[in-house]
């Protein structure tokens, strides 16, 4: 047994979150610059190259690399062999999101569904927790905007629909986003489980490596087959219709019911902020 004192993942948070607001992942930077170099429209072109030269100003002059610095989503694998103290889990991390956006000058974005009324320090987080083995804390920090996240879909489909079906669905999502997500977009797929837990298995898609592939081969092969079809539907780099509509598809999956096959659609806009760490 592993004694963790949650002052330590309040300061994980705080510490990935002024990164993730000013910095975009490495893997998406590098995409990024492969879509350029591949992009035949002038136009998508010098979108993305507007794109990556904002992405240098910003990791350069420590400001938000996008305006909408988005909704805290908190991905967090703790080892069974960890015993927490100090104070509940949920005020360390959110205190470490109050802190980081007051100190890093990021807009806050949190408010009440129905009144409008803003929280003031971006808190409550979205705080997802799994119990795995082993004595260690893995830490996951994504801030959501909702550009993005609005375009995002759940699919209820029958088992009939299979492989195809899936596939349909992940396009028909890209396709009536159209622009409005800032593409090129990066796609989350949830396959299985409920109509919860897949919403969530496409969540954690989108904090995988651009480009990694699924270590199913036939689910790598969905991944493939959605990301050939999302580009050839021709949007485009912000929209101004060209090569690439979209950076990435990963998908991850779960069992489920007989009766079912949840599909659910993830959309990131090419602004791809993720910090992770191991405690």
């Amino acid at each position: 047994m592993r004694t963790l004192d949650t002052k330590k993942i309040e300061e994980a948070v705080y510490r990935l979150a002024l990164k993730a607001g000013t910095t975009l992942t490495d893997d998406c930077v590098f995409a990024l610059g492969k879509a350029e170099r591949k992009e035949s429209s002038l136009p998508c072109k010098f979108a993305l190259e507007t794109v990556l030269k904002n992405r240098e100003i910003a990791e350069e002059k420590l400001m938000p690399v996008c305006q909408d610095t988005g909704l805290a989503v908190v991905l967090l694998e703790i080892g069974q062999d960890v015993f927490l103290t100090g104070k509940p889990l949920d005020e360390a991390v959110n205190e470490g999101v109050k802190r980081a956006y007051k100190d890093g000058y990021f807009r806050k974005s949190v408010c009440d569904p129905l009144t409008r009324d803003n929280t003031g320090d971006n808190t409550p987080a979205v705080i997802h927790t799994e119990i795995v083995s082993g004595d260690e804390v893995k830490l996951t920090f994504m801030p959501k905007g909702f550009g993005s996240e609005n375009m995002s879909r759940l699919y209820m489909l029958t088992p009939a629909k299979g492989v195809e079906g899936i596939i349909n669905a992940v396009v028909e999502t890209v396709k009536l986003a159209g622009s409005r997500p800032c593409p090129p977009v990066y796609v989350g797929v949830g396959i299985g489980g409920s109509f919860d837990t897949c919403a969530f298995l496409s969540k954690k898609a989108l904090t995988r490596e651009v480009g990694s592939a699924n270590p199913r081969a036939d689910i790598a092969a969905i991944e493939a087959e959605c990301l050939k079809r999302i580009n050839a539907l021709g949007i485009g780099a912000q929209g101004f219709k060209g090569d690439v509509t979209a950076l990435g598809v990963s998908c991850e999956v779960a069992p489920t019911h007989i009766a079912g096959l949840p599909v659910a659609v993830n959309i990131q806009c090419h602004c791809i902020r993720v910090g992770k760490v191991v405690l």
